[in-house]
């Protein structure tokens, strides 16, 4: 749990341009910036305020953080993999939404713990690992990544733990800081791993978060599962390419996230999938644009045969009345021939 004794105080200035009153708060929208993941692996490493920039490139992390890359094809589900402070418990890993968690971690641990653990699915080196319970907080607080989150992270902490005091609920709500967790211009951003009320474990993401919004977030999210819609980032488990392409997010108390006016994100390969709003897959493929020009193409075609076949039919039947009608003269005329002769013989 992070420490308030580890928190720098923030001048004036670096508040207005970077904390919570900053001109960007607000702005975007917020639904639908998450990407799709199954798991969420979390490596205790060092205190927040010793982080480089990049602390996946850091001894340990960057070790694990390799060994997933390489494995990747082989790892069934989608696995995030973000830093949390550590010190004492360097090496601990947690995993969500498995909710377990293995200690001491090492160096040259890290090949094994991601065949057995993330690759089979089974526990590391026989290890039995041990079961969280509660909920967890993991605020971004990567200051030397992006200044914001420097800013608005300790100040998250700060207030999250003093409520959590207050409210007498540290052996149920442990909060960690974290490193970068993507959408810098959200901060305060945070996830939340927390049962709904189903008893169901999920990962909710919010941005601009602030300190008046963390009195709700353990009211409402974490002790009822009612999500706090204006915040809302997306979820673990979001749909992914080929999967549930729902058009509304149902929530965990059974309510509906209403869907973004805003215009859904797209990419520039054509023929792949974009990323709409509320995290809704809006697919339309180069393919089944040529699959439907096809059946077009295939249903003017069989118009235009159906009408050369009419015409072909058409021109037979005036072809056979001519000769019919050329038979049935040539019958009379015989026959007229045939009796005048007769006449004058007789």
């Amino acid at each position: 749990m992070a420490d308030s004794n580890n928190f720098s105080t923030v001048s004036a200035e670096d508040d207005a341009k970077f904390g919570f009153t900053r001109e960007e708060m607000y702005s975007s929208n917020l639904a639908g910036t998450v990407n799709p993941y199954d798991r969420h692996v979390f490596l205790r490493f060092k205190s927040y305020t010793d982080w480089a920039a990049r602390v996946e490139e850091d001894q340990l992390p960057k070790i694990l953080s390799s060994a997933l890359k390489a494995r990747k094809a082989d790892i069934p589900l989608k696995t995030l993999l973000t830093v949390i402070e550590g010190g004492e418990t360097d090496g601990d890993v947690l995993i969500f939404p498995d909710m377990i968690k293995y200690k001491g971690l090492t160096d040259s641990d890290v090949d094994g713990f991601v065949e057995d653990a993330l690759v089979n699915g089974k526990p590391w080196d026989s290890r039995v690992p041990e079961t969280l319970t509660g909920s967890y907080v993991f605020v971004c607080a990567h200051g030397s990544r992006d200044k914001r989150c420097g800013v608005c992270g300790p100040a998250l902490i700060e207030k999250f733990n003093a409520e959590i005091e207050s409210r007498g609920l540290k052996d149920q709500v442990f909060v960690s800081a974290c490193s970068h967790i993507g959408g810098h211009k959200y901060a305060g951003n945070l996830i939340i791993y927390s049962p709904d009320s189903e008893g169901k474990l999920m990962g909710h993401w919010y941005g601009y978060v602030t300190p008046s919004d963390v009195p709700e977030l353990l009211d409402q999210h974490i002790a009822k599962g009612q999500i706090i819609e204006r915040l809302w980032r997306g979820q673990l488990g979001g749909p992914t390419e080929g999967g549930d392409k729902t058009n509304e997010q149902k929530l965990p108390n059974g309510t509906k996230h209403e869907e973004s006016t805003a215009p859904p994100k797209t990419n520039e390969n054509t023929g792949g999938c974009c990323q709409g709003v509320n995290g809704v897959s809006c697919c339309m493929t180069a393919s089944s644009e040529v699959s439907e020009r096809k059946v077009e193409e295939k249903g003017e075609a069989n118009g235009k045969t159906g009408l050369g076949k009419l015409k072909c039919w058409a021109d037979s039947w005036e072809q056979r009345d001519v000769l019919t009608a050329a038979a049935v003269i040539g019958a009379v005329a015989t026959i007229a021939v045939a009796y005048s002769y007769y006449r004058r013989s007789g």
